[in-house]
């Protein structure tokens, strides 16, 4: 495939992307068939093939004989570009969240949490270990550590609250204003393989997270480990914008 091409390609699976993300194309539903989409790009059937596949390798679409390409029902999308908490993302997508809190244990904070909560290290911080829902299913097991004047708040909302985030916000006037993101993947451990019922090393996406209020204090520190088969992240990037989200 020569340069043009590809780039012919990757404008038409971006674009597509963009229209699944959007919900132009919702989970269960088939595109419009590949003469149709070549139409309205104005390229090949081929081109239209070309990028459908990387869709599919991307865990977008499936095909199904008979009835073209069909959004694939398996994954969800969350984008970097709203700042939203796990559950308000899944409200606004028509699934219902849920959270189980397995432990919640103060402990002295490492060196590496005391940098990015900015207290001192061993001060106490509190880290609470909980798996989150989607329709029942579990998808997630997220832990994260609070730093000491935030333990209190933590301590006194339900072991299933969903959505942590909102009652921060409503009880207690602790928004969260920003956050740093990192992602990569990593091994599940013995723990992480009891809590989200799979073998132990099975990949997890894992996404590493510090959120701030408005005055820039931490709020938290922590990481979220998704099964692999629920969730997936796309970053896309410009040179005029220099911008990250994060898809399905």
């Amino acid at each position: 495939m020569n340069a043009a091409r590809a780039s012919i390609h990757r404008d038409v699976l971006r674009d597509l992307l963009a229209r699944i993300i959007d919900g132009e194309f919702s989970a269960g539903t088939a595109l419009p068939a590949e003469a149709k989409l070549a139409e309205q790009y104005g390229v090949s059937r081929g081109t239209i093939r070309t990028a459908l596949s990387g869709l599919e390798d991307r865990g977008m679409l499936v095909p199904l004989q008979g009835a073209g390409w069909i959004v694939q029902s398996s994954l969800n999308t969350q984008s970097f570009r709203e700042l939203r908490s796990f559950a308000q993302w899944a409200r606004s997508k028509g699934m219902t969240p849920g959270g189980q809190v397995h432990s919640a244990t103060p402990r002295p904070a490492s060196v590496q949490e005391a940098r990015k909560l900015l207290v001192k290290p061993k001060s106490e911080v509190l880290e609470v270990t909980r798996t989150r829902t989607l329709d029942g299913r579990v998808v997630m097991l997220e832990r994260t550590i609070y730093p000491e004047w935030m333990s209190e708040k933590i301590r006194s909302l339900p072991a299933d609250e969903p959505s942590v985030v909102t009652v921060l916000a409503e009880r207690f006037g602790v928004v969260t204003a920003h956050a740093d993101h990192a992602i990569d993947a990593v091994a599940a451990s013995s723990t992480d393989a009891a809590l989200l019922h799979v073998r132990r090393s099975s990949p997890l996406l894992r996404v590493r997270r510090t959120s701030f209020n408005g005055s820039g204090v931490p709020i938290e520190h922590g990481e979220d480990r998704y099964l692999p088969d629920t969730i997936t992240f796309h970053a896309q990037t410009s040179n005029a914008s220099n911008t990250l989200s994060r898809t399905d």
